[in-house]
């Protein structure tokens, strides 16, 4: 029978029976006190890096996440966004827990059981060359046919592919948790010509697709890699529904002159979708993944094929993993602000939308062995970054109807332009941030929006008047601005500032705004593919067994990606380099 309590009210009841147990600071000793160390560990003790069998021994005892979920809390980290991860991803058994949302909210953590422990250098700080250097001396401890690096919509597509061809593969990620910026995605992934588009209406083109894309990026994308993304989108999506997604429902994003943003029913985000949805397929293949793993460089021979990958594992230390063939699916570098400050000084204080894993390791991994990099220093700003957080309001919420004013209460540009244009003119308004407005049939419509709501990010008003007291906005100035807005949905022509399309009015109370600033969101630059997701040399020829795939490439977004690309990207390329992974290490066998 399953002890379904949480550490914390173990603790209350120890206190309450007088015994030493109550005194542990630390989840380890608290365990070892009332059971011992096999209360967690296998004897002997043997702790994988993913930390396997602990946390199998945390759910046998306390229940799996969808029993520990409570309502009752203000917020509740076991139903998270963040989906069934591990629970060692907060809970540390001989150290201070560390409350993981806090990388990207700010929540009181003082009651979280055994906070009073003792800190430790976290284990990956810093990459050991003489370590290193042993490993490769030492050989490969073990081989696969396709090495994966990175387990986030790009990675675990590329495994699942590589799979699926007939490959042995091992999927590696540094972080405690699998999902990477894919996980942190609310908009959804666009597609031509899918069943959705058909169902409702849409018409649209392969050719428009590649327009849109182009234009946005400033013209600067790569022709090539762009037509194989609108080309094989559909497939995309219909790939990602037979492993189990929903992605019924459509929407626009800036840029886009149609609706060709695929996304789940009901206004949920669609990271957590996809990446609940590939990692179940994951697990179901019985691919190898392997978490808190992190590549510090890849290994190649004297022609500079690569040949496998040296693993920091925190558990397991420095070794070789030889390999056919290598994907690397690292994610951007939105997160270093080294290299930001290096790329794209102008940015270098600017907050940042990313998972804290984006900190362009599959960059410098590849230029070390001489990789060419591809519009290395653009980085793209999202216009709607809460402005005192760095949770990203997703471009959904201007998609369904939010409308875009100034400080004063005035809209000063078309809600659906591309992001780089609606950042240029964010930071062109007086205090250089924005508010999003929107009324009750938004919030009943967009499940995310609710979440914002959850977070106390959202300003709440009655009439349009309360609205502007509580934010400090002009009255006047916002009535009319929502009068006007009003008529050009009526009219159905926005005659101030063009925008397409305008799917709801403001006429519903309450009334809501949510404050927003441009924030590092992706960076457009990396290592340099062609069109089967091989890297390149800095001769713009391939670099034998190694591939690549998702934001740790460039080439394919230009100077500004579409909201709506980058999971595309994931999943196209993804598969692409997982395929032709395969195809070397089935041919060089």
């Amino acid at each position: 029978m399953k002890l379904k309590y949480l550490v914390s009210a173990m603790a209350v009841m120890m206190l309450s029976s007088g015994t030493a147990v109550a005194k542990s600071t630390d989840l380890a000793t608290f365990h070892a006190d009332m059971d011992s160390c096999q209360s967690c560990h296998t004897k002997p003790i043997k702790v994988s890096d993913s930390e396997t069998h602990e946390n199998a021994q945390c759910k046998s005892c306390h229940g799996d996440y969808a029993e520990l979920a409570n309502d009752k809390l203000q917020f509740d980290p076991h139903a998270s966004h963040l989906g069934d991860i591990n629970c060692t991803s907060c809970h540390k058994g001989h150290e201070a827990p560390k409350f993981y949302c806090n990388e990207c909210h700010s929540f009181d953590q003082k009651d979280m059981p055994f906070s009073d422990a003792k800190k430790k250098q976290p284990w990956d700080t810093g990459w050991d060359q003489d370590k290193i250097q042993k490993a490769i001396a030492a050989g490969p401890r073990e081989s696969t046919g396709v090495l994966v690096v990175g387990a986030g919509s790009a990675g675990f597509n590329a495994s699942l592919t590589a799979k699926k061809a007939g490959a042995d593969v091992i999927l590696v990620e540094k972080a405690p948790f699998s999902g990477g910026n894919s996980m942190i995605s609310a908009g959804g992934i666009n597609a031509v010509g899918t069943k959705q588009q058909k169902d409702h209406g849409v018409d649209d083109s392969v050719e428009w697709f590649i327009e849109d894309a182009m234009k946005g990026g400033r013209q600067h994308n790569d022709k090539k890699l762009v037509t194989i993304l609108a080309e094989k989108s559909a497939d995309g999506v219909e790939w990602l529904e037979s492993l189990g997604a929903n992605l019924d429902d459509l929407k626009r994003s800036g840029g886009a002159r149609v609706d060709r943003t695929h996304r789940p029913h009901g206004g949920k985000s669609s990271g957590p979708e996809i990446i609940d949805t590939l990692r179940a397929a994951t697990k179901a293949q019985g691919i190898d993944t392997r978490l808190n793993s992190r590549v510090v460089k890849l290994v190649v021979n004297d022609d500079n094929t690569v040949v496998g990958a040296v693993v920091h594992g925190k558990h397991s230390g420095y070794y070789m993993i030889g390999a056919k063939s290598v994907v690397l699916a690292t994610g951007g570098y939105g997160m270093n602000k080294e290299m930001i400050a290096y790329y794209r000084p102008t940015m270098k204080d600017m907050t940042s939308s990313n998972n804290i894993t984006a900190t362009g390791d599959g960059v410098l991994l590849a230029k070390e062995i001489g990789a060419s990099m591809t519009d290395i220093d653009w980085v793209q700003a999202h216009p709607t970054v809460g402005k005192d957080s760095r949770i990203l309001i997703s471009e959904t919420v201007r998609g369904v109807g939010a409308v875009m004013v100034n400080k004063d209460g005035n809209r000063f540009i078309s809600e659906l332009t591309t992001r780089d244009k609606a950042s240029d003119a964010i930071l062109k308004q007086p205090d250089q941030f924005a508010w999003l407005i929107f009324d009750n049939q938004l919030y009943a419509k967009a499940k995310m929006v609710r979440g914002y709501d959850h977070l106390n990010m959202l300003y709440k008003g009655d009439t349009i008047e309360k609205l502007a007291e509580k934010t400090g906005m002009k009255a006047a100035d916002l009535a009319k601005t929502v009068s006007d807005y009003n008529g050009y949905v009526a009219t159905g022509k926005d005659t101030a500032f063009g925008r397409g399309d305008m799917p709801l009015n403001m006429t519903q109370s309450p009334y809501y705004a949510v404050k927003v600033a441009p924030g590092i969101h992706h960076t457009m630059g990396g290592v340099a593919v062609n069109t089967t997701a091989s890297v390149l040399d800095l001769q713009s020829k391939p670099i034998v067994g190694l591939f690549a795939a998702g934001e740790v490439t460039g080439g394919l977004h230009g100077y500004n990606r579409l909201g709506g690309n980058a999971i595309a990207d994931t999943v196209v390329f993804g598969r692409i380099a997982g395929e032709n992974a395969a195809k070397y290490a089935l041919d060089n066998k």
